[in-house]
């Protein structure tokens, strides 16, 4: 559907979208590049998965591994705290 209002785009001023930079030990993981949160998540989620580290019995845990333990502060967290954790290591 076209915009016949001829009013310009909305601009995402999401913080979402705000490119943070990674702590060091965060950027262990998914790189020293600056990236929004959004994208933080995505690369968590495939380290996560490309190192099988979702817990076997209960897929909801994620199982710390040495480049996680610094992040996560213990050996297994939940899906819903990792954003939390995350957060932590983000300016």
């Amino acid at each position: 559907m076209a915009n016949t209002d001829n009013k310009p785009a909305r601009k995402s001023t999401s913080g979402f979208m705000k490119p943070l930079t990674p702590s060091p030990t965060l950027a262990a993981v998914i790189g020293p590049d600056a990236i929004p949160r959004t994208e933080v998540t995505k690369k968590i989620w495939e380290y996560i998965k490309k190192h099988d580290l979702q817990d076997s019995a209960n897929r909801r845990n994620i199982n710390a591994d040495d480049k996680l333990r610094p992040i996560f502060n213990k050996e297994q967290v939940s899906m819903f705290e990792l954003t939390k954790l995350l957060s932590a290591h983000l300016s």
